[in-house]
């Protein structure tokens, strides 16, 4: 499925959703683009003008960063562990 028609659909059953649900609602969008291999940059081309979306998406790659910050400390410590090992 293509991100248009995903903008489509998300552009429909918006107005159904609560306001207050939306943001959880925009974040599982954005998950199920980024785990069908979807780019982040065709996402915002797509959804430019969704707020929802943009936070989201905002979120997720910040998340994102977090996450890969925190496995590069993780591999910095095993390797100091390691060739503390062999001393």
């Amino acid at each position: 499925m293509s991100v248009d028609v995903i903008g489509e659909i998300w552009t429909e059953l918006k107005r159904y959703i609560n306001v207050v649900d939306r943001a959880d609602a925009a974040e599982s969008i954005v998950s199920v683009l980024i785990d069908h291999d979807i780019d982040a940059d065709e996402i915002r081309t797509w959804f430019k003008g969704d707020s929802d979306i943009k936070t989201a998406l905002s979120d997720y790659l910040a998340s994102d960063s977090e996450s890969d910050e925190y496995e590069e400390e993780e591999e910095e410590y095993e390797e100091e562990s390691d060739e503390e090992d062999w001393d």
